[in-house]
């Protein structure tokens, strides 16, 4: 977060409170609607981004984060980043002091949000500066740094390469998910063997392209999903065979199904 709604200018947010209180974290609420974006910012602080209400889709030069209501994503202090916003959303920007970041976790990532953890960050970015909410401020956000501490990452994340052809392909993967293009298919595109294709995508990704892929058409099946889309429509439009194909995939990535998924869609209305 660092800039208003489109529906309030989309100007720059005056963050210099938030970014030099000696509090261990402040943060702010902002609305934005489906298909605002947000441009490339940075803050000095460590930040985590929490949308209780809807879709956020966080992107760095090394990789993307779909961030569903149950979760946060985390960026370390200084990381440049933009947000897109696929379904309108609440969003809660939490920063939090630099001598406190480094007891947190040390790679950015996607984070489980507790029901605890939940309440707390409403409650931070419900306060306002008067003096007698500043010894209940430093509670909750010395709070919420336990809560963060150490927490595993969500399969959320999807790696962006610095090769300029492995990022051609993955644009148009990210436009049309469910293309259907074999890696040879984009390696005789890119006029080189199949070999080399497969060795510079998983050094620019970390990740094999089927895999990569498959983890794309996944997270970018949520967004459908938080539409109410009907599942096999998703499964569909995302490029698999059969309802069951998809919800099997679903499943293995995030351990529930879609329609699981899709009970968090009601609450996450505006």
């Amino acid at each position: 977060m660092g800039f208003s709604s489109s529906e309030d200018g989309g100007h720059a947010l005056d963050l210099s409170m938030a970014e030099t209180s000696r509090l261990p974290v402040t943060g702010v609420t902002m609305r934005y609607p489906q298909g605002h974006a947000v441009p490339m910012h940075q803050h000095c602080r460590g930040h985590l981004i929490y949308a209780d209400r809807g879709l956020l889709r966080v992107e760095t030069e090394t990789g993307q984060w779909l961030v569903p209501p149950t979760s946060a994503v985390w960026l370390l202090p200084g990381v440049a980043h933009r947000l897109f916003v696929p379904v309108a959303l609440r969003a809660h920007g939490l920063f939090v002091r630099e001598d406190i970041c480094a007891t947190l976790p040390e790679s950015d990532r996607v984070v489980q949000v507790s029901g605890l953890a939940r309440e707390i960050i409403v409650s931070l970015t419900g306060l306002d500066g008067r003096t007698e909410n500043l010894r209940r401020a430093h509670l909750l956000g010395e709070l919420l740094i336990e809560e963060l501490r150490a927490p595993p990452p969500l399969p959320f994340h999807l790696p962006w390469p610095r090769d300029a052809q492995m990022q051609a392909v993955c644009q148009a993967l990210i436009h049309d998910p469910g293309h259907d293009a074999t890696a040879e298919d984009w390696a005789d595109k890119l006029a080189m063997g199949g070999k080399t294709f497969h060795r510079r995508f998983l050094k620019g990704t970390g990740m094999s392209f089927g895999r990569w892929r498959q983890q794309l058409r996944l997270m970018s099946s949520l967004t459908l999903l938080m539409q109410g889309m009907p599942i096999i429509q998703v499964a569909l439009a995302s490029g698999y065979d059969s309802h069951s194909a998809y919800t099997t995939a679903f499943g293995k990535q995030f351990g529930h199904s879609p329609s699981a998924f899709m009970k968090h869609r009601p609450a996450a209305q505006t």
